[in-house]
């Protein structure tokens, strides 16, 4: 399966704002599974197959029209320098040619908090396209990236083919959170999937248990996070770009706080009540967080100054570090 036609726009994404049409499936595989089904029998399977073909087997291949503004992210991710380095040099090699967008699977190893799913998100964000999510620390079922046989009662696909599927892209961001935590209690291998599908030439005829119709999968951009590699198997480590991901040092960790203030200011109407900037006092009370925690103290910052009638947000309205919660109050 290849990408087929002109580049088309695609209104509202910023810095790659085209893409081709890829086909993901064989419309007329469907069809042949389709027929074969048993009057009356998997209707489950049976409802998948014609939303396959009511859908089309056509998707969006975002493809760059030149190199996205990356210098925010930068500003925001500031301890994923490398990885950001990394991604624009990808992005540099195919943005004036015909190739496809190709992003080697990622690995962002680093403790918790300091912001690796977000960064997924944003990457997905740059690039234009979907993204599909699989926590794999609330894994209750080892098919969940490969789909269960639908024999099995209350099987159902896999989220690698619910998202090329069901989603507008051919080229999802598809995140494996907390891939470490995908322990061996299942019967099936939870990761057993992931070998072909890291494989850029395996990954174009993957078949998933459930429809078992082989779906294009290559162009998915697979970024996965981890606090720990020793538990990830080695031939998935093989497969991809590693990254350790520190925690921001102090200034770093400022202006995070300082990009959330502003973007949580900009994102509400209740926020031009409140002054541009926030304190140095509580910028540096901020930077002793992680990022993953400043969204929420943040908020809590806005609504007990709101409480208390300011404009401004005082170190004595954020949470105490370490988990205390500051109670609501009018704090003059």
């Amino acid at each position: 399966m290849a990408a087929t036609g002109e580049l088309v726009p695609v209104s509202g994404r910023g810095g790659i704002p085209i893409a081709r049409m890829r086909s993901v499936y064989r419309v007329e595989e469907v069809g042949r599974k389709l027929d074969k089904l048993p009057a009356k029998e998997h209707e489950g399977l049976r409802s998948t197959y014609e939303r396959m073909i009511e859908k089309g087997p056509e998707r969006f291949q975002v493809k760059p029209s030149g190199l996205p503004e990356m210098d925010h992210l930068y500003d925001d991710l500031p301890n994923f320098g490398e990885v950001l380095d990394d991604v624009k040099r990808q992005l540099a090699l195919c943005h004036d040619s015909r190739d496809a967008l190709e992003i080697t699977p990622l690995l962002l190893l680093g403790p918790p908090g300091v912001g690796k799913t977000h960064f997924a998100r944003k990457l997905a964000q740059l690039l234009g396209t979907g993204m599909g999510f699989i926590s794999m620390s609330s894994l209750t079922a080892g098919w969940v990236l490969s789909g269960a046989s639908s024999q099995w009662k209350g099987a159902r696909p896999g989220k690698v083919f619910e998202t090329l599927v069901d989603g507008q892209y051919a080229n999802p961001v598809m995140v494996v959170d907390e891939i470490d935590k995908a322990g061996g209690e299942h019967a099936y291998d939870p990761l057993g999937a992931l070998y072909s599908l890291l494989e850029h030439d395996t990954a174009g005829s993957f078949t998933d248990e459930y429809a078992e119709v082989a779906i294009d999968a290559s162009q998915v951009i697979w970024v996965a996070t981890a606090n720990d590699a020793r538990s990830i198997p080695e031939p998935i480590l093989n497969r991809m770009n590693v990254y350790e991901v520190a925690a921001p040092d102090r200034d770093a960790a400022r202006r995070i706080a300082g990009t959330l203030y502003a973007a949580i200011r900009g994102d509400h109407a209740w926020g031009e009540r409140f002054e541009e900037q926030p304190r140095e006092d509580t910028l540096e009370r901020m930077a002793e967080l992680a990022p993953r925690e400043m969204r929420r103290a943040w908020m809590t910052g806005f609504g007990n100054a709101k409480l208390a009638g300011r404009d401004h947000v005082r170190v004595a309205d954020l949470p105490e570090p370490g988990g205390r919660r500051t109670p609501i109050g009018f704090v003059q």
